[in-house]
């Protein structure tokens, strides 16, 4: 995706290229990190959504579940409302089966479930920074180590639960946070400044990664097959650096 001063914009040959699955009702893709889901003011190319809706020649399209920003891996949209309309209902009542991949901070040396309840933070410099308190909407989130070297880990995660933030703000309140999240990671200040002027190498240096690494990997609708996404190759060039055996990933690629 060629980089701009405000993100990035897509092209119609890479987006055919993020393409895992097509049929009459869905479309399936591999969103990178750093495309945001939603319609945005620059453009329909802008956009994951915007960039469907262009490919499909649709001036409507259902996203019934969406990722952060940052965040890549298997988004499904649905071509018509009476296909939409199950894959919502699924997803309001927990039936949606999601597997994530991630790179942690330190060394998770065993699979670990966090069920603590999650809400927003009183006085976070970001607004949307969610966080455990007591007040909270259950939450629950299942993290199993795949492969540490040095001060990372390589982890499945499996979220129980769909709030915001999930799988980040438990990541941190377990003491290892994603790699690379400007919000839960060092200090959330970064994010600001990431706002202001983009990334820096200064940031950068802290960060260890422009986005933060985590990777939606399967997702699962009832009654239909799991649709898989491979490990990006900027988190598994992150891996090789570090000496991280990325390779159990490799069961997630189509």
């Amino acid at each position: 995706m060629p980089a701009t001063e405000w993100g990035y914009l897509a092209t119609p040959e890479e987006f055919e290229r993020w393409i895992i699955h097509e049929d009459d009702r869905l479309l399936v893709v591999n969103k990178p990190g750093g495309l945001v889901c939603h319609p945005s003011k620059h453009g329909p190319w802008s956009s994951l959504i915007g960039a469907a809706r262009e490919y499909l020649g649709l001036s409507r399209l259902h996203m019934p579940s969406r990722l952060d920003r940052e965040t890549s891996g298997a988004v499904v949209f649905a071509k018509t409302s009476e296909a939409a309309s199950p894959l919502q209902t699924a997803i309001e009542r927990g039936r949606v089966r999601k597997r994530y991949l991630a790179v942690l901070e330190g060394r998770l040396e065993a699979p670990v479930e966090v069920d603590q309840p999650l809400g927003p933070v009183p006085g976070a410099a970001v607004w949307c920074r969610q966080g455990v308190r007591p007040e909270g909407r259950a939450s629950r989130t299942t993290f199993e180590p795949l492969h540490s070297s040095g001060p990372f880990t390589v982890a499945r995660v499996i979220p129980h639960t769909g709030r915001m933030h999930q799988i980040r703000a438990h990541a941190a309140w377990l003491g290892h946070p994603v790699v690379g999240d400007k919000i839960y990671g060092p200090d959330e200040r970064l994010f600001l400044e990431f706002i202001r002027t983009g990334i820096s190498g200064s940031m950068l240096a802290v960060l260890k990664l422009p986005r933060h690494a985590l990777h939606a990997a399967e997702i699962e609708f009832p009654g239909l097959p799991p649709f898989q996404t491979g490990w990006p190759d900027d988190l598994a060039g992150f891996c090789r650096d570090h000496a991280l055996d990325w390779t159990g990933c490799e069961a997630h690629r189509t």
